[in-house]
């Protein structure tokens, strides 16, 4: 079998067989086929595309391609959910204590974010003392005793996903969605996790601009995900402000604190529980799915099973005694309204980019992230203003970056006269039954 050949097969649009896909990830991971010869398979690929069976067969020959976790002595259908990454996006801070107060089973293997805020993995490390890396046997262990464990993702898990990620990084390849979907599908199936829920996010702050895109990226990975045996469901939801309140990392997990103890932002609110229902619908813990996750928030289980997770794993739960402590900045400055109107739109991308210039996020994986920065909405989409008000407050660790936070926040806001139509925050509902 040789490499040259499997390149002209796909550059004719011809499909690759699951023994030349093999091939491939195993002589690359391996070193034996160079860069440049990968690169002109990934280019094909990129104009060409893969069935569903050749993505299928990627997706598992990058889950082989390294550790592969066993989950099996923990019983019961394990669930783990991923999103595709969005402006404000703390979810799995408060979906993980739902679902495991409900009964199901979460194992969570989580990775640090690269962009405007940082990943899950970030947000807790803002948490005194909290512990990201644990063994396999402790993560099992957690799952076992508590219903939940969320771990970083080991140093060999999925290693062929690692080098082809970094190599359509530099060649212009990221936006392939055969690549995405086996790239996203193959670390979970290493994860070991039973069943996977998806959370696909549409708009201006996410990966996905249009519906078109975000309904082939879910389909695409449902359908991975059923073939390689995982229960797998996909949301797509909406990103064309950011979710909640708070973009930062410690912000963040005060907010999801909150929303633990009923005081969270309507459309986080929403979305956790439409995520909760479909991870325990996956989970096989069907009966009144949503009733159940409304509760474990009403009668205080879920924050009580927040606190048992984050002491378990090292964190000092005394921090969220005092929220305002706890996200305590050296500088707050207000954002306030230029002009009286309606709020038509908050342009996430522009937030999450304050963000980062804060510091709230990372440019390179080297770059080391202040969990204190950030910045605190005061207003959403279809809010009145009035000249003045505040829109969003500047948290800063210094002034350097003040100015220029300003002038995005600022320009992230688009405010007329005219009443605002909302959008509807879940957009659909994918599964291998829908598809």
């Amino acid at each position: 079998m040789r490499m040259f050949d499997i390149i002209s097969k796909k550059k004719y649009n011809e499909s690759l067989s699951k023994e030349e896909i093999d091939y491939v990830i195993n002589e690359y991971t391996n070193g034996t086929i160079p860069d440049y010869q990968m690169s002109a398979l990934l280019m094909a690929i990129y104009f060409n595309g893969m069935n569903y069976e050749e993505t299928t067969n990627l997706t598992l020959a990058m889950a082989h391609s390294g550790d592969m976790m066993d989950l099996s002595e923990i019983g019961g259908i394990n669930v783990d959910k991923h999103s595709t990454g969005g402006v404000g996006d703390k979810t799995t801070l408060i979906l993980a204590p739902m679902v495991a107060a409900c009964g199901g089973k979460v194992a969570k293997m989580s990775g640090r974010g690269l962009g405007n805020t940082g990943g899950t993995i970030d947000k807790l490390e803002s948490i005194k003392g909290f512990r990201t890396k644990l063994s396999e046997e402790e993560f099992i262990d957690n799952i076992k005793e508590i219903g939940l464990a969320l771990t970083g993702q080991t140093g060999n898990l999925a290693p062929a996903d690692k080098k082809i990620y970094a190599l359509r990084d530099v060649t212009a390849i990221v936006d392939s969605i055969p690549l995405i979907a086996s790239s996203i599908m193959s670390k979970k199936i290493a994860a070991g996790a039973g069943a996977i829920v998806l959370d696909v996010k549409v708009g201006s702050g996410a990966f996905m601009k249009n519906m078109q895109d975000a309904e082939k990226l879910a389909e695409e990975m449902v359908k991975i995900g059923s073939l390689a045996g995982r229960n797998t469901i996909a949301v797509i939801s909406d990103m064309d402000e950011p979710l909640g309140l708070a973009v930062g990392n410690a912000l963040e997990v005060a907010e999801a604190v909150k929303t633990l103890k009923k005081e969270g932002p309507e459309d986080l609110v929403n979305l956790c529980l439409e995520l909760g229902t479909q991870m325990l619908i996956a989970s096989k813990v069907e009966e009144n799915a949503r009733g159940m996750l409304q509760n474990s928030i009403d009668d205080g289980s879920a924050y009580n099973k927040f606190l048992e997770f984050i002491k378990r794993q090292g964190g000092d739960i005394t921090v969220f005694d005092d929220l305002d402590e706890f996200t305590e900045c050296n500088y707050k400055i207000e954002v306030k309204a230029d002009k009286e109107g309606y709020v038509q739109r908050i342009e996430s991308e522009l937030i999450g980019e304050a963000s980062m210039i804060l510091g709230g996020g990372r440019m390179t994986k080297e770059d080391v992230i202040d969990y204190s920065v950030g910045v605190k909405l005061s207003a959403k989409r279809g809010d009145y203003v009035k000249c003045g008000d505040c829109l969003a407050t500047i948290y800063a660790a210094n002034k350097d970056k003040i100015l220029e936070a300003e002038g995005l926040i600022i320009k992230a806001f688009e405010i007329s006269e005219d009443i605002v139509k909302t959008s509807p925050l879940i957009k659909r509902i994918i599964s291998c039954k829908n598809i």
